[in-house]
């Protein structure tokens, strides 16, 4: 029995089939992490989907910014963006039980057996992992209950920029999925800045850096497993923290870790041109 953990898929199905015929994926012994963005920008998202709901007990997945977007557009909460391709989810027949399936999908994914702990975007340096499961947990609540409309009406936007314990409601909810689905660059003490999404070298003044390159995060001494951030391109200059997005969608690579020992295997992706800017919840 082996674990892997992929990066974002994108609605990319194909690559994600040659990545686990290359990795010989059995699904009643092996398990699948994925980091979330599941769906959109690729050409199958529908397909996606559908393949990794089929495969029951033997996914575990954690949401990303694509996704929560797929069920805000799906709602009623937000319009679809010129550059989604989530056309022919929307209109499918399951489209309500694939929603209900993410809808039930967590934020954060912790396995103390193997060591791991799984985001879309990240942790930020203020959280323990402790800290950060509890909030995880907020939202996923959240997600789940009759109060789901409320948080999609309200998911969007860039503030508050910092986490405070005194927050209350849909902005204490907003910043703790800001940090879990949106997160690149922030402050030691948890500021967030959405408008640089390059690579790790081009550091900003003022103390934003990525958000796993502070010394003295509080998860340091956590094996952290995240996708969401292209422009590593897999490289993240931390001890314990290993990127999975590739760029699969982009034209780059589909990405897996196993686990077990590490070892990492890819999949080259034909990808499409890029789309800067392609989404209000980036």
């Amino acid at each position: 029995m082996s674990t892997y953990a992929i990066g974002d898929i994108q609605g990319c199905l194909r690559p994600l089939q040659d990545l686990l015929d290359q990795i010989a994926f059995d699904p009643s012994s092996d398990r699948l992490w994925i980091a979330g963005d599941i769906v959109n920008r690729g050409p199958s998202s529908l397909a996606t989907l559908r393949y990794l709901y089929s495969l029951g007990d033997a996914v575990t997945a954690v949401l990303g910014n694509h996704d929560l977007h797929f069920i805000a557009v799906a709602y009623g909460h937000k319009k679809k963006s010129s550059f989604d391709t989530l056309d022919q989810l929307l209109r499918a027949n399951d489209c309500e039980e694939l929603i209900d399936w993410l809808r039930h999908c967590k934020l954060l994914h912790t396995d103390r057996a193997l060591g791991y702990t799984m985001v879309h975007a990240g942790i930020p340096p203020i959280w323990n992992l402790t800290q950060a499961t509890a909030h995880a947990r907020e939202v996923e609540a959240v997600l789940q209950s009759d109060y789901v409309n409320d948080f999609l009406a309200n998911m969007y936007g860039n503030q508050p920029a910092k986490w405070k314990n005194r927050l209350i409601g849909n902005e204490r909810l907003r910043v703790i999925t800001n940090y879990f689905t949106r997160m690149r660059f922030c402050t030691l003490d948890g500021e967030l800045e959405f408008e640089n999404k390059t690579a790790t070298g081009k550091r900003h003044a003022s103390g934003f850096l990525p958000w796993f390159a502070h010394p003295s995060h509080l998860c340091r001494k956590e094996r952290i497993v995240f996708g969401h951030w292209a422009a590593l391109e897999g490289k993240a200059d931390a001890a314990n923290v290993t990127a999975l997005d590739t760029g699969c969608v982009w034209g780059g690579c589909l990405t897996a870790l196993r686990l077990e020992d590490g070892k990492r295997f890819r999949t080259r992706c034909p990808g499409q041109p890029s789309q800067a800017g392609a989404s209000d919840f980036r």
